[in-house]
């Protein structure tokens, strides 16, 4: 199969979460079925918004390829940080949080679409599927820096919460597809307060991005069903 270059523009993301994510509000509010794109609304129960291009065949797809995340913490989330700690997060922390939870989205997201069937590659090709997602509002609730000690213990009800974007895209021409947004919050304790640390602020965000990649192979699986 021939394969064809496609840019999708990195801006796209930031104009999207600026512009489109308060423009889905509305659409939502007001019972619109239409995005200003062209997309069309659907309902879903395992995703709180949700906007597919009319009539265009999912099943083409047989390989995914997933970009690299873009990752923003929640407005003045290092501020609220830095009040109440002795040790200051850092904005080398913060990068390197970003950084740690893009990596793992990758990886999350790449063995969730094996396990289901699905090629994951990085190739542009007319049997690709592109996905293009971003983790916003990323609000940890207790993170580790460099130099938090073991004594620096804290204890939280929630690890905290993050918001996915991800748009689709046909790599062989470009066109946005697809366009979703989910918002998920860690586990809580039943009112208990437990340690948080860097090992349970991982595996609670590794069963947050599971449960969105199961909704990525579960909507795939949906098209081939078709």
């Amino acid at each position: 199969m021939k394969s064809r270059t496609v840019s999708i523009p990195a801006s796209l993301v930031t104009v999207a979460l600026v512009g489109v994510l308060s423009a889905v509000a509305p659409c939502d509010a007001l019972g619109e079925e239409t995005s200003f794109d062209g997309l069309a609304r659907v309902e879903s129960s395992k995703i709180a918004i949700a906007y597919l291009a009319p009539e265009v065949d999912f099943s083409v797809f047989t390989r995914v390829k997933v970009l690299e995340p873009e990752v923003a913490f929640r407005s003045n989330w290092q501020r609220d940080q830095n009040r109440n700690r002795t040790r200051n997060v850092s904005t080398r922390d913060m990068e390197r949080i970003k950084a740690d939870v893009a990596s793992l989205f990758r990886e999350v997201f790449a063995q969730r679409l094996t396990s289901g069937g699905y090629e994951v590659t990085d190739e542009i090709a007319d049997d690709v599927l592109v996905v293009r997602p971003a983790i916003i509002d990323l609000d940890i609730t207790a993170p580790e820096t460099r130099s938090t000690s073991a004594a620096q213990r804290s204890f939280t009800a929630s690890p905290g919460a993050a918001t996915i974007y991800v748009e689709l895209f046909d790599a062989a021409t470009g066109q946005i597809i697809g366009r979703g947004a989910d918002r998920q919050a860690g586990q809580r304790t039943s009112g208990f307060m437990t340690w948080s640390n860097q090992v349970t602020n991982s595996v609670e965000a590794r069963r947050i991005l599971q449960g969105w990649a199961d909704v990525l192979v579960s909507f795939l699986d949906a098209q081939y069903a078709k």
